[in-house]
């Protein structure tokens, strides 16, 4: 069975000859050069559209797609997620995550728990973990060694130390 990792979204078409502008969800623009195609989903349906060039306009890739020479051919894909096969993911260096392997890590402090991690905020200089604690609110912590002191996927725990106040 094949799973999807989403990386993107077409905002809207650009121009009429068929291209469209996406927002790019990974750690660098320039990902989409290392595809040779991407899937949208298309009534129900992953559909593969194969990159025939790519171009950029401030934050937002300008991808061709091969065999879509009109605005009206690719319209409909507007506000469409853009996926990747997990196959296509590329490998990361040691003590890097995918977001969507942090999804749902349980945080302890001390061995007790505080929290799911339930988003992760990416900004220019750390991202900010998003932790859902029992009382329901959120509460933050930056992806830092100073506040996460280990990661274990294998058994869904995030342990961290954090400063007073932050609880």
């Amino acid at each position: 069975m094949m799973s999807f990792v989403k990386i993107g979204i077409i905002v809207n078409t650009h121009g009429i000859k068929g291209e469209v502008k996406v927002k790019n969800f990974t750690d660098g623009l320039n990902r989409f050069e290392e595809l040779d195609y991407i899937l949208v989903e298309v009534d129900g349906q992953m559909k593969a559209f194969h990159i025939e060039g790519i171009r950029y306009a401030k934050s937002l890739a300008i991808i061709k797609f091969k065999e879509y020479d009109n605005i009206n051919d690719i319209e409909y894909l507007k506000g469409k997620d853009i996926y990747i096969e997990k196959i296509q993911l590329r490998k990361l260096p040691e003590d890097t995550y995918h977001v969507f392997d942090l999804i749902g890590l349980s945080v302890n402090e001390k061995g007790k728990n505080i929290g799911i991690l339930v988003d992760v905020n990416q900004n220019a200089y750390q991202d900010i973990y998003m932790v859902k604690k029992d009382d329901g609110k959120i509460m933050q912590i930056p992806a830092v060694k100073s506040f996460v002191k280990s990661i274990d996927l294998q058994n869904g725990i995030m342990e961290v130390e954090l400063i007073e106040g932050m609880i």
